[in-house]
């Protein structure tokens, strides 16, 4: 089968739900929660952000008008859950997980934003809210400060990932399934990089201690 434009973002979106509901799961699973809490955060984690650009774009949301998506969250959860034995950092595979997603998502929401003619910024916008809030929300499920609250660099590395895109789609000639994927490769490279060398939003104010 070839591999045309609307076949890789069937992909890029199968992939961003596999990989937030992985993420979801195993922030579940390091707060102890049984079975059926750890599907309902890594359902939430996996639809939050496209739920939330769905509703403002005033369409029908994608996850209610489709036959696989709560299939793959439950098998992806269960395939979670039974390996988690073998895991042994919760920690950097929720952050895989998550950064992945991040970029696949982003994704998501740019183009769905280009598919209803907005312009670059509403289109970056958009990338942003499908790319975070599905992580925002399961933080807020599982009673932590969300990410894209704290200083680390979240939200900023879609916006970036997304001001990419469209520059590449207006000033270059390449394809926009190459676009898409050089977009993901930027946004969870900055991730990456961020969590590394502990790079950070600089403050403007000054914290009290308490």
């Amino acid at each position: 089968m070839e591999l045309t434009h609307e076949n890789f973002s069937f992909v890029i979106e199968i992939l961003g739900t596999i990989a937030f509901a992985m993420s979801g799961a195993f922030a579940a699973m390091q707060y102890k929660l049984d079975p059926f809490g750890v599907l309902i955060i890594a359902f939430a984690t996996a639809v939050g952000g496209g739920t939330i650009r769905d509703l403002m774009l005033d369409v029908p949301i994608f996850w209610m008008h489709d036959n696989y998506t709560f299939a793959i969250i439950f098998v992806t959860t269960i395939i979670a859950m039974i390996f988690k034995s073998l895991e042994t950092s919760f920690k950097n595979t929720l952050f895989i997980f998550d950064s992945l997603g991040l970029g696949l998502f982003t994704i998501v929401g740019i183009q769905k934003g280009f598919d209803a003619g907005f312009g670059a910024i509403l289109c970056i916008t958009l990338g942003t809210i499908t790319g975070c809030f599905g992580g925002m929300l399961r933080d807020i499920l599982i009673n932590r400060i969300p990410l894209l609250l704290r200083e680390e660099i979240y939200a900023t590395a879609c916006i970036v990932g997304g001001a990419a895109f469209i520059f590449l789609n207006n000033f270059t000639h390449l394809s926009n399934t190459i676009i898409q994927i050089i977009t993901i490769a930027v946004i969870v490279l900055i991730r990456v990089i961020a969590v590394k060398y502990h790079l950070q939003i600089p403050k403007f104010y000054v914290p009290h201690e308490d």
